[in-house]
């Protein structure tokens, strides 16, 4: 028997398009011999489609693309696609759609597999919309000689075998335990599998991998069978799927393996005599990042059928690799970077931008903004009259810049892209209307010192981001002197108790511990974290490639809980 692993990018609500691209992918590999497609959860509409699926127009548009997908599939191949549908009975109570995987061959949908387990928590919300599959229901088909147990994504990850593992997960915090009373793939196994089947559409994370690795080898040593993984690809929103789709041996070696970050179609032949292979070289966790990040930049521009990107470049840090980042997933000639220096930028900050720019071969507009903060303040002078100048004024600068940058971007036919980090928007450390516009933010979801090593990686082949953007202190400029320790701690410190607190869960004792800091200082930063949620709301959306990103952190902006 030979199954096909075909990675697909697809984009949501793009019906005829992820069609288009599930035929090509049917017809290759049907012309390399394969017995057996299959292609990524929610295939056909995309993922994740969230209120799209309230839109009896859209449900109606999945149904007709899924037969007429099915009409056209080539002779003498199964395909297994992700795509929704109502329930068979309509429902009195409960959800009126579910996500399934469609099991067809040319002409004939065989089964429509219902998706048991639907996540509730983090980036997943799939119970607001989808009713899953009675318990026990398990569907097992005769393909090619062998029998095919067809999963999807988290039916998956419920062993009970597995969720005991000492060494699986080191997060063993509250909330992150097994979330269902029972496993899907057991139903299956008890029907004679030879086959496991699981389409997905997993987003990308540090460490997501290895861990998915374990689930799936645990898998196939346990029922002893071949695992068939096949993962989505792509980036739609603040989700970055990264593919790598594999096989499994029943021994839990690895048979076959996708790459990472390409649209793939890989056959693999199933039976004794297929070997183990290598997995492939696992990149350093800063280029997954790197990788992942221009994905995410590419598709969401590709996808929302845009071409240019402005950057403001402070000569900071930050908006050099924003920058940097922008050139690899759009190119050169379709980045704009603009810098508006104030009465308080250094001459080294403006020579630091427009280095960068030349390093870059992108194009290059110097705005300085004192004039327009000037005008500014005469209008401001009768209210003013008498009081300090404060945090209003630094804030003024940043809108204008704000205002000047989306000012460029619109008549210039581009979208902006906001350059903070996590570790400011954690703190509330950025201007409102301000630094924060944009379309994206690109780096919100990587800590400052992930920022630094972003840069060291781009400077590998040679100097693209300055130096001197690296090694001087980080500062807004918004007044004499500042420096951004001014108002944070030391980063190295910082990011260390942000990450406990918001990936761990940690408490402010335990960070306080763990760091050698002062408990006042844990319960400070804390005590930011909660009161600047209203900043975060309001800041465009994230990358996500972390175990917790802002796009899976949900927390009210008006509370009074203190820890």
């Amino acid at each position: 028997m030979k199954i096909a692993l075909v990675q697909i990018n697809t984009t949501v609500g793009a019906l005829d398009d992820n069609a288009a691209l599930i035929l090509d992918g049917a017809r290759r590999a049907r012309e390399a011999g394969a017995d057996l497609a299959l292609f990524p959860e929610l295939a056909l509409p995309g993922y994740p489609p969230q209120d799209l699926l309230e839109r009896p127009p859209f449900i109606d548009a999945c149904a007709r693309a899924e037969a007429s997908l099915v009409e056209q599939l080539p002779e003498g191949l199964v395909a297994v696609f992700g795509n929704i549908r109502p329930r068979p009975v309509p429902p009195t109570c409960g959800r009126a759609l579910q996500n399934v995987a469609v099991v067809a061959r040319r002409g004939q949908v065989l089964h429509h597999v219902v998706k048991a387990l639907l996540p509730t928590y983090d980036v997943f919300d799939e119970a607001r919309y989808f009713e899953p599959a009675d318990e026990g229901e398990a569907v097992v088909v005769e393909l090619a000689g062998k029998r095919v147990g067809i999963s999807i994504c988290e039916d998956i990850w419920n062993d009970d075998e597995l969720w005991q593992s000492e060494d699986l997960w080191r997060d063993k915090s509250p909330g992150h335990h097994r979330l269902y009373d029972h496993d899907p793939v057991l139903a299956l196994a008890e029907k004679d599998m030879e086959v496991l089947v699981n389409i997905s559409a997993s987003p990308w994370a540090q460490g997501k991998l290895s861990v998915r690795k374990k689930v799936l080898a645990h898998a196939a040593r346990r029922h002893g069978v071949w695992v068939a993984y096949v993962n989505l690809l792509g980036a739609n929103d603040g989700l970055v799927f990264d593919g790598q789709s594999m096989l499994l041996r029943p021994d839990g070696a690895l048979a076959g393996e996708l790459p990472a970050w390409v649209p793939e179609v890989g056959v693999f032949e199933i039976g004794p005599d297929a070997p183990a292979v290598e997995p492939r070289p696992a990149p350093r966790q800063i280029e997954k990042i790197r990788d992942a990040l221009t994905l995410g930049i590419r598709d969401y521009f590709t996808k929302s059928r845009l071409t240019k990107a402005a950057v403001g470049l402070s000569g900071g840090i930050d908006s050099a690799v924003t920058a940097y980042l922008a050139v690899r997933a759009l190119g050169p000639e379709n980045v704009i970077g603009v810098g508006m220096p104030s009465q308080y930028s250094s001459d080294h900050s403006i020579a630091d931008a427009r280095a960068l720019a030349e390093n870059l071969g992108i194009r290059f507009e110097l705005l300085p903004i004192a004039d327009v903060f000037g005008a500014f303040m005469g209008v401001l002078s009768a209210p003013f009259a008498g009081l300090p100048a404060d945090v209003t004024e630094e804030n003024l600068q940043s809108r204008i810049r704000g205002v000047l940058l989306m000012a460029m971007a619109n008549k210039l036919g581009a979208v902006v892209l906001s350059t903070g980090n996590k570790s400011e928007a954690s703190m509330g450390y950025a201007t409102l209307y301000g630094d924060t516009v944009g379309a994206i933010c690109v780096l919100a979801d990587l800590y400052k010192h992930q920022v630094y090593g972003m840069a060291h990686l781009a400077n590998e082949g040679g100097v693209v981001i300055p130096e001197s953007s690296i090694t001087k202190p980080p500062s807004a400029e918004l007044r004499p002197g500042q420096k951004d320790t001014d108002s944070l701690p030391p980063y190295e410190q910082l990011d260390a108790m942000l990450e406990m607190f918001i990936e761990h869960r940690a408490t402010a004792a335990e960070m306080a511990e763990k760091a050698g800091a002062p408990l006042a200082l844990a319960e400070k930063i804390v005590r930011t974290v909660y009161l600047n949620e209203f900043k975060r709301k309001q800041m465009p959306p994230t990358l996500r490639v972390s175990r917790k990103s802002w796009v899976g952190r949900v927390y009210p902006i008006v509370q009074r809980f203190r820890e």
